[in-house]
């Protein structure tokens, strides 16, 4: 890919600070990592909801979601992934400077890949969510039917069964999608929020 010459970066009047302080809370980048059927999106959903609640500014960048445009072009090579989850860091942090929370929803398989959107934000704007769940759990949910597409050989280089998914080491975030509730799951998060100052307990 080339780089583009002779562009600038237009600085803009309304600030990020600004935004925050009309919107009442901080942005963030939430990132929901984990294997497909280990509750991501479901619990990215369920959180939005909560935060909505509160009066939150937020939007859910969901993996299918994108696929079907910003990212249409790209399969599931590791260099794809890569390309993906590149993309999308760089439409959350747009979120972030805009005042709005984003939570994403993918299965960002790679930690370089998680750790280079970590690295193109400040520290403290990139919360991981690792929805933590053991691969026979996601196969029984299995709900769109890809594991056994990918256990007959129907779909290559699938995460967890031909592609290899690395699970965070340090997530700020760490939840059993087996053993908790979304219930549960949710106050967790709103719970680290809280004690991260990005939202109020009010």
């Amino acid at each position: 890919m080339t780089a583009s010459k002779n562009i600038h970066w237009h600085a803009a009047t309304i600030t990020r600070e600004d935004r925050e302080k009309m919107n009442g809370h901080k942005s963030t980048i939430l990132w929901f990592t984990g294997l497909s059927g280990s509750g991501k999106s479901t619990l990215a959903h369920a959180v939005e909801d909560r935060l909505y609640k509160l009066g939150a500014r937020t939007y859910v960048l969901d993996g299918d979601n994108i696929r079907h445009g910003l990212c249409k072009d790209l399969g599931f090579s590791d260099a794809d992934r890569t390309e993906n989850i590149r993309r999308i860091g760089e439409v959350a942090k747009l979120f972030t400077d805009s005042g709005v929370m984003a939570l994403t929803a993918f299965i960002s398989p790679f930690r370089s890949d998680r750790d280079a959107v970590r690295a193109l934000v400040e520290d403290g704007d990139f919360v991981e969510i690792y929805c933590k769940c053991d691969l026979g759990v996601c196969e029984e949910r299995d709900v769109k039917g890809l594991y056994k597409k990918a256990r007959a050989g129907e779909i290559p280089e699938f995460t967890g069964i031909n592609s290899p998914y690395e699970e965070p080491l340090k997530a700020e975030i760490e939840i059993d999608t087996a053993a908790q509730s979304i219930e549960e799951s949710v106050e967790q998060v709103i719970n680290t929020l809280i004690a991260r100052d990005i939202i109020s307990a009010d």
